[in-house]
């Protein structure tokens, strides 16, 4: 098993940036792929992008293409998220998921999650 906690969230204004981070802790952190997702109030959780074991794909929402950017350290057992030109409507609580295999868009794919970290952005 894995256990994840996100951290980095907040409240920044609308054109600001923020990094998402996602710590591991438990088995080998590198064997995993991992997702970041978040979920606004009233609205179901949605897939924001993906990374492969070693880091070798990447897939993102094309909401999210060109202002988000997700990376992962496995030494440091830590995934990123990188925001950038953040909008009103990307304030949501994100959080990072691990599954055994490759990435999946599907929330339901993924066995391992965080507890979420809120994201603000202000018009």
């Amino acid at each position: 098993q894995v256990q994840l906690v996100e951290s980095g969230g907040g409240l920044v204004q609308a054109g600001g940036s923020l990094r998402l981070s996602c710590t591991a802790s438990g088995r080998a952190f590198s064997s995993y792929a991992m997702g970041w997702f978040r979920q606004a109030p009233g609205k179901e959780r949605e897939f924001v992008a993906g990374i492969s074991w070693i880091s070798v794909s990447t897939y993102y929402a094309d909401s999210m293409k060109g202002r988000f950017t997700i990376s992962r350290d496995n030494a440091k057992k830590t995934l990123y998220l990188q925001m950038n030109s953040l909008k009103p409507e990307d304030t949501a609580v994100y959080y990072c998921a691990a599954r055994a295999t490759t990435v999946a868009v599907s929330s339901a794919e993924y066995a391992y999650w965080g507890q979420g970290t809120q994201v603000t952005v202000s018009s």
